[in-house]
């Protein structure tokens, strides 16, 4: 079934791209690893969930910082030289945390360094590597490489936590950290076996700076102020996490309307990547589809409409805190979410091909730099928000308002920039 199944030509014609997916796959399995094993970590210490959310916001700040500059790096410097570079630096934060884990380190301050520098080196090798890829491939393939992209990414989502926190049990924080120091050298071996990929200039992109700073980093992002689509990918995205991201909910819902505690709870987490793992298997339509601009907005709008059937089901169900769990709710909730991860994966299967094709190279670290920021920014303040709505109107009342209003804001949005719903993939314009 060639014409449903994920396109695997991407993987056939690029023995480069073949080689990059397959490192990052594999290296994205062990980060997975090390996001658990260090919250376990800090809560052991401290015995404080606060403490635990602390981990997030060292994660933020130099994601934030260091994803717009980086990108900026990215677009003034080799893009193999400088994902090599970050690579080692997060490696050396690994190894670093492999020999606290070996010897029982007891504070927690360094952990929360090492995950600050570990997040900052990834905000400048995310941009770098998702600049490599277009010059790896044809512009046609670009939505096949992102669908196996996003198959990587959450196969690593799906079963990192689950395995990482089993391997914490059995065998402690040291020899997890390790394995994950393991699985990252998948990574870097693939980029160092890339070319040199110097940034190719281009007039669209402006006048080229002398070396990477503020005023780069400004120049990215007047030109993304200027290019109507590209500035689109990011405001859907934005409206869906921002005003329907659910996962902070789940907590609450697993103990108050469905039962089952924290089973239940990493149940309806991996349902969101499970979906995103299902629409990659079966995304080989997606290499043939020329408005995709109209195809993100149908995967926004399924997004939102699938995050308010999850709070229905909620309002439905009610706040009854139940001694067992509710199968048949607990099964129409995890088939909505799943729906919405499905709905996401095609989303950013398109996003970023927009952004990867309708960009010019000079642009293409800094766009990708601000892309991280709003990957990373947009469900932490979406989480902020409904955490504050599900306060007044519960946490089923908050996902189903949550959806309609990311209906809503996508539709008003849409009205307002037509040129989206019109993007053709056979003419890009930004």
């Amino acid at each position: 079934m060639p014409s449903v199944l994920v396109d695997l030509t991407p993987l056939r014609v690029s023995p480069a791209f073949r080689r990059l997916w397959l490192g990052l796959s594999i290296a994205n399995l062990g980060t997975q690893f090390t996001v658990v094993a260090v919250g376990l970590q800090v809560y052991e210490l401290t015995r404080s969930t606060f403490s635990v959310g602390l981990v997030g916001l060292c994660a933020l700040f130099p994601l934030v910082i260091f994803g717009l500059y980086g990108g900026a790096i990215v677009d003034h410097a080799d893009r193999r030289t400088v994902a090599l570079v970050a690579s080692a630096v997060s490696w050396a934060a690994t190894l670093v945390l492999a020999v606290q884990g070996w010897a029982g380190n007891g504070h927690v301050g360094l952990l929360y360094l090492l995950t600050a520098v570990q997040s900052g080196a990834n905000a400048v090798n995310s941009p770098a590597r998702s600049a490599i890829i277009p010059r790896l491939l044809e512009p046609r393939l670009m939505p096949a490489a992102n669908a196996l992209q996003t198959i990587g990414w959450n196969v690593a989502l799906t079963g990192g936590p689950l395995l990482g926190a089993a391997l914490v049990a059995v065998a402690d924080y040291g020899p997890v950290y390790t394995i994950d120091a393991v699985l990252f050298t998948f990574a870097i071996v693939a980029l160092v076996k890339l070319p040199a990929m110097p940034p190719e200039h281009d007039e669209a992109a402006g006048p080229r700076r002398a070396r990477a700073g503020l005023g780069s980093v400004l120049d990215g992002l007047r030109y993304l102020g200027t290019r109507p689509n590209v500035r689109m990918t990011f405001i859907v995205d934005l409206i869906a996490m921002i005003t329907s991201m659910p996962r902070v909910l789940f907590p609450a819902v697993a103990l108050i309307y469905l039962g089952g505690g924290e089973t239940t709870t990493g149940v309806l987490t991996a349902a969101i990547a499970l979906g995103g793992i299902v629409a990659g298997l079966f995304s080989g339509g997606l290499a043939r589809v020329r408005w995709q601009g109209r195809i993100i907005v149908g995967a926004i709008a399924a997004w939102g409409l699938s995050i308010a059937a999850f709070g229905a089901v909620l309002v439905v169900v009610g706040r009854g805190s139940p001694d067992h769990v509710l199968w048949l709710a607990l099964g129409l909730a995890v088939l909505t979410l799943a729906i919405a991860g499905a709905s996401d994966a095609v989303s950013a299967v398109f996003r970023q091909t927009i952004l990867q094709t309708a960009t010019p190279d000079a642009m293409r670290g800094r766009l990708q730099g601000v892309f991280t920021v709003v990957v990373a920014g947009g469900p932490r303040l979406g989480e902020l928000l409904l955490g504050a709505v599900s306060t007044r109107l519960g946490e089923g009342g908050a996902a189903l308002l949550g959806g309609l209003a990311c209906v809503l804001l996508l539709a008003l949005a849409v009205r307002l920039q037509r040129s989206f719903w019109h993007y053709d993939a056979r003419d890009p314009q930004p």
